[in-house]
């Protein structure tokens, strides 16, 4: 994930990428009460706010995601998905969908689409408490947004 981004100095960039994140803060502190009033206050449009929300952020600011998907691949036995659903519940993901396909050679494919708006750990402490898991063999982080 941390390949994703990059460290630039503000004075390289656009002024705008400033003003996104004043007009977030604004809408956060009820500084204002609609984007179109943020926009306006912070002197952007209001396509520029919404293009950059969610790719712009202030040093130290939490970066927020939304939505993950992990696959895995758990040992066919009673309780081996129960067992992830539980290690997902502990740390406040919430579970959008899951997809198992049929077990073959005592293997269980699974794929699963979380909210982790609400997260307690980062997503990369998640899947290596995910990994610790006697049943799982396998799991990949397939996507975040």
């Amino acid at each position: 994930m941390q390949r994703d981004f990059l460290i630039v100095h503000k004075d390289k960039l656009p002024d705008y990428f400033e003003k996104v994140i004043e007009a977030r803060e604004m809408l956060e502190s009820h500084e204002a009460a609609t984007v179109t009033e943020a926009a306006e206050k912070a002197g952007i449009s209001r396509n520029t706010y919404y293009k950059y929300k969610d790719f712009v952020f202030a040093p130290g600011e939490k970066i927020i995601t939304h939505r993950a998907v992990i696959s895995l691949i758990l040992v066919d036995q009673s309780g081996a998905l129960s067992s992830v659903i539980q290690i997902l519940s502990e740390h406040n993901t919430n579970i959008l969908t899951i997809s198992q396909a049929v077990p073959v050679a005592g293997k269980a494919n699974v794929l699963i689409s979380l909210d982790i708006t609400g997260i307690s750990c980062t997503i990369e402490t998640l899947v290596s408490f995910l990994k610790e898991n006697r049943y799982v063999r396998k799991v990949h982080l397939d996507a975040m947004d």
